[in-house]
């Protein structure tokens, strides 16, 4: 059925990662107009939404500037209103303290069509990825689930009675929620656990008892986090599977324990690999929206993977050149894209013009690299032309005709893109147009996990998938540092740094002085088998 009028979906996100959507919410993302979302929501989701889709961040975060929720609420009227298909994205299931009721109840008022969607909430994913079952015929029969929010509002005397406890939005308050248990009858050698950003690659989880949680966690940033409190946390260490990073560590010890780690399955490596990647720990500096399927190769292989994105998608400052180009596409003869992410904007855009993919017949296509070519055929187009070696430089060196004369449309990264293509096949006689369909920049800031793992000297090898993460992570890094003598390097001295190809190993070269392994084949996939086989 087509939606003519405006909706709003009240979607559940899940814990985190994409890969907990349900169905469902994808479909809906992919079709959004406007999203609505939360501090809590992983941005990789928003990066499922098509181009043109209106993102508004409206806070709710603890501690934090937010948005009142009468505002979020006129909001919802308003963008409905306007005829826009709104996905209000909310963390875990929309109905478990997400505040929904206020919302369903300003678009009844309104008038407005509306509908719920469930998700995974972090109360019931959080311990199970953490390898503690909630219930269990001898140590829990039921449990209760929670808001640390506001203590005052709890009943302590019949929460220090349950067997189980699971305590969301709490760790402000964790001190308190100590206190309280203990005066109200709790041991303290009761056992618990308190699971951070669970249902991501940076989940981490500390254990212990009332006595020394405090003590564990002392200087950690805690938040966002599931507490988990009663005698099923002891099942933990005999419910999580066997790995050797796990074996390293005592039974007191915290642990990050990757989601997909999870499993008794064994992890996949390449029949060529000496060592594979077991016990390796990798630092990926992907964009957030890009990272999740370099991050589960790399899984598979036997790897801890820590993110950290140094680089932000987003739309160019202005469309205008693009649909220019759209509205005289029939002027060219080819049509070159060099990612995935020019793909993905070039072809959102038509659609948001009204225009679809017929629109480009007599127009020949020629892409980069195979990631760029499965993200055109998802569109339902197949390239014309793809070069041998994935990269800018083949394909001017192999385009398969002689391009004097002929008009060329390039849809390429706003700014920090490379020249090369512009430059040779101007020097061959075509016109070529440059059209800005993205945007690239760096983050404001490091990735906690990201900064602490290298300050603990945790990070076995870097990886590097273009020259703008390379410098983007210095500069990031940079900011870390009071002074420009940028102390961060001796944090890489052990680290093996890793590039996709021979222009990211130029730039890793300039900016950090070496490069340890490079990928024989320009592609994930070759840069996966290069760190396996321990060499370039």
């Amino acid at each position: 059925m087509t939606q003519t009028g405006g909706i709003v979906y009240l979607v559940g996100a899940g814990p985190g990662d994409a890969a907990y959507l349900t169905m469902r919410s994808r479909q809906l993302l992919a079709e959004a107009e406007a999203i609505v979302y939360d501090a809590l929501i992983d941005e990789q989701l928003l990066q499922l939404a098509p181009a043109g889709c209106q993102r508004i961040h409206v806070g709710k975060r603890g501690g934090q500037p937010s948005w009142q929720q009468s505002d979020i609420d006129r909001l919802l009227v308003t963008q409905c209103q306007q005829g826009k298909r709104v996905v209000r994205l909310k963390s875990g299931d929309p109905f478990i303290f997400g505040r929904c009721t206020e919302e369903i109840q300003a678009l009844k008022a309104a008038r407005c069509p509306y509908e719920v969607i469930p998700g995974i909430s972090s109360a019931l994913a959080g311990p199970l990825l953490a390898g503690i079952p909630l219930t269990d015929p001898v140590m829990s029969h039921s449990f209760t689930v929670v808001t640390g929010h506001d203590c005052d509002r709890l009943d302590w005397e019949t929460l220090a009675q349950m067997p189980t406890v699971v305590i969301l939005m709490g760790t402000r308050q964790l001190e308190e929620i100590l206190r309280q248990l203990l005066q109200h009858g709790k041991s303290p050698q009761t056992p618990i656990a308190i699971i951070r950003a669970c249902g991501t690659s940076r989940q981490f989880v500390w254990t212990g008892t009332f006595a020394d949680i405090r003590d564990r966690t002392r200087g950690e940033s805690l938040s966002p986090a599931v507490i988990v409190i009663g005698e099923v946390v002891k099942l933990r260490d005999y419910l999580l599977p066997e790995s050797p990073s796990r074996r390293q560590l005592s039974h007191d010890s915290t642990d990050s324990v990757p989601m997909s780690q999870f499993s008794s399955h064994p992890a996949k490596s390449s029949p060529n690999s000496a060592s594979g990647l077991t016990g390796k720990t990798v630092l990926v500096t992907r964009s957030a929206g890009q990272s999740s399927t370099f991050t589960e190769m790399l899984t598979d292989a036997g790897a801890t993977v820590i993110e950290m994105p140094a680089l932000e998608i987003r739309p160019p400052s202005s469309w205008e050149s693009l649909d220019d180009a759209i509205a005289r596409i029939r002027e060219f003869d080819w049509l070159i894209l060099t990612s995935a992410n020019a793909v993905d904007y070039f072809c959102d855009r038509l659609l948001a013009k009204g225009k679809d993919t017929r629109i480009l017949a007599g127009v020949k296509i020629a892409v980069v690299g195979k990631k760029t070519a499965a993200t055109l055929q998802q569109r339902s187009l197949i390239a014309d032309y793809i070069p041998p070696d994935f990269v800018a430089d083949s394909l001017v060196e192999e385009f398969p005709e002689d391009v004097s004369g002929q008009k060329i449309l390039l849809p390429r990264v706003e700014t920090g893109g490379r020249e090369v293509l512009v430059a040779e096949f101007t020097t061959q006689g075509a016109i070529v147009e440059e059209v800005a369909a993205y945007e690239s920049g760096c983050p404001e800031a490091i990735a906690p996990e990201a900064w602490k793992a290298l300050q603990q000297h945790r990070i076995d090898i870097i990886t590097f998938a273009s020259s703008k993460t390379v410098r983007n992570f210095c500069q990031l890094l940079d900011r870390k540092s009071r002074n420009g003598d940028r102390p961060w390097q001796s944090l890489l001295n052990n680290v093996r740094i890793a590039s996709i190809g021979p222009q990211t190993s130029k730039t890793c070269d300039e900016l950090l002085g070496r490069v340890d392994v490079e990928a024989q084949e320009y592609t994930l996939d070759g840069l996966l088998q290069a760190l396996q086989s321990g060499n370039g």
